[in-house]
This record gives structure tokens, C-alpha cells and sequence, in this order.
């Protein structure tokens, strides 16, 4: 991202043109923008902006943004302020937008953990601006949605990346097994204003939503109490971020349609499937070219041509399960990603009770199994199970703490004197204990009847 002048922000009291900043964690939106029921109209300038400010987009816009419990912007205001706020400001915030003078605010900066290491940059903008981005959003979206390539799956009404993973492994199936896999090197950082615009441009014929849509992508961003202004870039956190990148990258989409390619694009991560390595080789020349006229960069060091079986793809993999069949299977670093969330939460430090760690798994569990429900390998989620029980045994024998306890609490469930006895001897050595027998006492049972969720 390249970041002109700095200036420093100085608190001020809740509104539009005040600044402060906000503390509560940053969510993101699903994947699917849903338009609000549009009527046939021109696309007049008057008529596409009032499709935009009407109640009823308004409306649904607001409730888009209240349901997804999103974090203050700069100016501190949580929703509920937010919406106390518009009661009496709306009028003047809406003037200003339809004779375009609304300037919005910057965006607060946030960095993710990510799970292979580094952070993830997002820009949270305030309640009100996501607001107005949000009624963009639902105006625009089903305009040109349409006329994207039906091989993009990301950020799209009616799609999703089960729909991507889907397509992969339908190219592989029919013998496309060698394939390019794409990464862009910061891709929200280095869109460039000009050539975004103009590929806007030539979808929106409404000069004054073009301006407004300039105006936020040009909007600073507060890093630790300092505004910089930004000259490129479409920050991630904000409703109107991934239409964007979807026009922009959809140029290269047309392209590889055009061609014939076997692709599937979800957001920033493209990857094409071909029969050969040196068929390969062209294709990611051509797109490195491709790109290069977007200003985009290629990421060079996760960027590969290779087989297809065991590159990862939106968190799943393809396994060649015979000559002619090819199945679905969680990808190696989504697995060592779900044991790390569960070390953390089954910490044998802390002093969390297994009602408290149960909450968490019930938290967490549910969500990784419903994204990896495309997986054919049944066996993994088994070996998981078995595996987050065996640390929740160890937890257990913690929480007893003494041999004379365990054994009282395992005789009252049901152990014989010698099991009993032998784990019971063997206090402080929670891990290797928690194998030796203990899975005939504490069962499954046992844990679902603590509420502990299950993979399988």
C-alpha cells in the first residue's frame, strides 16, 4: 500500500466528522450481499443514487449491518450509538451525499492473526459508512453481478467457495490434473484507483456513485492515532471491497474463459487447471502478463504449477482415490489450523473449568465442520474426535488433580479397583494417562453428556 501524508487524529465527540477510535473485534460478512427486490428503472444519474438513498434500501442496508455485529470505526461509535446518531443526522448525511459533498471517513486499521504466520490487514470503517457502502452494495451488486465469468465464485449471491472446490475437483475428475495455482502478492493493498475506476466506469454510467465510490477508496486509514491518506488500495472490512475486486479481477476472468481454460477464481485466489506441466508453465506466463496490466504483482514464491493432488485450495485438497475417481479431503494445514484452535482452548493451564471449555468447542467445532461438510474422508474427522477427546481426558485427570481423587471419581463412574488404581498411581503424568484405559471410563458419552460437540 502506498501511504501519502500523515496527520495526526485528534478525539473529538461522537458524529460523522468526530474521531476516536473503537475497541470491539472486527467481523467479517458472509460471502453473499443480499440485494434488496429492485424495480425497472433507467440508470439515470437521479434515478441510481435514489435507488441507493430510498427507505427501503436504507432500511434493509441498516439491518444488513446491525445483524453482522461489526466493531466501531474511528469516530468510536458502536451500532447502537450509531443509531442514535442518525436519527437526527441522517437528513444532513443524505443531503450531502446526493449533492456530493460527503466525504467519508477513514478506515481504522486492524491486523489478523493468520494461521500459517503474519497478519491480515483491515480496515474497519465506521457503522455509518458501512451503512452507506452497504446500500451501494445492494443497488449495484445485482447490476453487475450478472456479467461476471460463471468460473468466479467469491463474494457472489447464490455462491460459494463449497461451489469452487466443487468445480476443482470436477476438472480433475476429467483429466485436468496438473495445475496453476495463482497468488497475488497483497492484492487489497495494491489496487490501483485509476484502473479499478475505469473498469467501473465502464459498468456504471452514474457519475455521481463513481465519485462516491472514489471517495471511499481514497479515504485514509488510522494506524495507532495517525490518519494516512491512500493512494491505492481497497482495504478489506468494508461491504464494498469484494464487489470491487471482483470487477477488477473479472478482466482476467474473461480472458480465461475466452481461452477455453478450466478455472475457478474465489476472490484473489485463482487456479487454472490444465493437462500438462509445460501447458502449465504458458498459462502462468500469460497470467503474470495478465496481471501486469492491472499493476498487480504474482506472488512468486507461493505461486506453483504442480499436480493437483494435495494443493491446497481454499482450505481442502483432492486425493486421487483410484485411477478414475477423485475425492475431497481437508487440506494438511487446515488440519494443524483446527489443533491449534483446540490447544488453545483446551489449555491444561488457566484454570478453565470443562463446563467453560465446552462453550468454546460448541463455539468453534460446529462452524469447522459445516465448512469442511464437502470432505469424502470420514476417517479424518474420527481421528480428530479421538484425538481432541484424548487432551480432554488429560484436562479431566488435571482437574482431579490427586491420585486419591481420581480414583474416587473413576470408581464412581463405573471403573474397577485395578483401572482405577493404576491411573490413580500415575497422577501428574496427565497426558500418557489419559491413553491407559481411561477411554473405558470416560466415553463418548461421558463427553457428549458434557456437551462437548462431535466432527463425526
Amino acid at each position: 500500500m502506498t501511504l501519502g501524508r500523515a496527520r495526526h487524529q485528534i478525539p473529538g465527540r461522537p458524529g460523522r466528522a468526530s474521531n476516536g477510535t473503537g475497541e470491539a473485534h472486527a467481523k467479517l460478512s458472509r460471502d453473499e450481499a443480499h440485494p434488496v427486490p429492485q424495480k425497472r428503472e433507467s440508470s439515470g444519474r437521479v434515478d441510481l443514487l435514489m435507488k441507493v438513498l430510498s427507505r427501503e434500501n436504507m432500511l434493509a442496508a441498516w439491518k444488513r449491518v446491525k445483524a453482522n455485529k461489526g466493531s466501531a470505526g474511528i469516530d468510536g461509535m458502536t451500532i447502537e450509538e450509531t443509531a442514535g446518531y442518525l436519527k437526527t443526522h441522517w437528513p444532513q448525511i443524505r443531503e450531502e451525499i446526493t449533492n456530493g459533498t460527503y466525504r467519508p471517513q477513514a478506515v481504522r486499521r486492524v491486523e489478523i492473526p493468520k494461521p500459517n504466520g503474519g497478519v491480515r490487514a483491515l480496515g474497519i470503517p465506521t457503522v455509518v459508512d458501512r451503512m452507506i457502502q452497504q446500500a451501494l452494495l445492494q443497488v449495484l451488486q445485482p447490476m453487475i453481478d450478472p456479467t461476471f465469468s460463471e468460473f468466479s465464485f467469491g463474494f457472489r449471491p447464490g455462491r460459494s467457495a463449497h461451489d469452487a472446490v466443487l468445480q476443482a475437483q470436477s476438472y480433475a475428475q476429467e483429466g485436468y490434473r496438473v495445475v496453476v495455482d495463482v497468488d497475488l502478492e497483497k492484492f487489497f493493498d495494491q489496487v490501483n484507483h485509476d484502473i479499478l475506476m475505469d473498469r467501473l466506469a465502464k459498468r456504471i454510467a452514474d457519475k455521481a456513485i463513481l465519485r462516491l465510490i472514489r471517495r471511499y477508496l481514497q479515504a485514509g486509514i488510522m494506524a495507532n492515532g495517525v490518519v494516512m491518506d491512500r493512494s491505492e488500495g481497497t482495504p478489506q472490512g468494508g461491504p464494498l471491497s469484494p464487489l470491487l475486486a471482483n470487477v477488477l479481477l473479472d478482466e482476467v476472468d474473461q480472458v480465461l474463459q475466452k481461452r477455453g481454460h478450466r478455472f475457478a477464481r474465489y476472490a484473489d485466489d485463482c487456479n487454472v487447471y490444465v493437462r500438462s506441466q509445460k501447458a502449465g508453465e504458458r498459462v502462468l506466463l500469460s497470467l503474470r502478463k495478465l496481471y501486469a496490466r492491472l499493476h498487480l504483482k504474482v506472488n512468486e514464491e507461493k505461486t506453483a504449477v504442480g499436480p493437483v493432488f494435495g494443493r491446497k485450495f481454499l482450505g481442502y485438497c483432492l486425493r486421487r482415490w483410484s485411477k478414475d475417481t477423485v475425492k475431497i479431503a481437508v487440506a494438511p494445514q487446515a488440519i494443524e489450523t483446527f489443533k491449534q484452535r483446540i490447544r488453545l482452548i483446551t489449555r491444561r493451564v488457566g484454570g478453565k473449568g470443562m463446563t467453560q471449555i465446552a462453550e468454546q468447542l460448541r463455539e468453534y467445532m460446529p462452524g469447522w465442520k459445516s465448512y469442511f461438510r464437502l470432505a469424502q474422508t470420514p476417517q479424518t474427522f474420527g481421528r480428530l474426535d479421538s484425538w481432541t477427546r484424548h487432551r480432554l481426558r488429560a484436562i479431566q485427570l488435571k482437574h482431579w488433580r490427586t491420585g486419591t481423587t481420581v480414583y474416587s471419581r473413576l470408581r464412581s463412574l463405573g471403573a474397577n479397583h485395578e483401572l482405577a488404581a493404576q491411573i490413580a498411581g500415575g497422577a501428574g503424568h496427565w497426558w500418557a494417562h489419559s491413553k491407559a484405559g481411561l477411554n473405558r471410563v470416560l466415553t463418548v458419552k461421558y463427553f457428549d453428556e458434557l456437551g462437548i460437540p462431535r466432527l463425526t
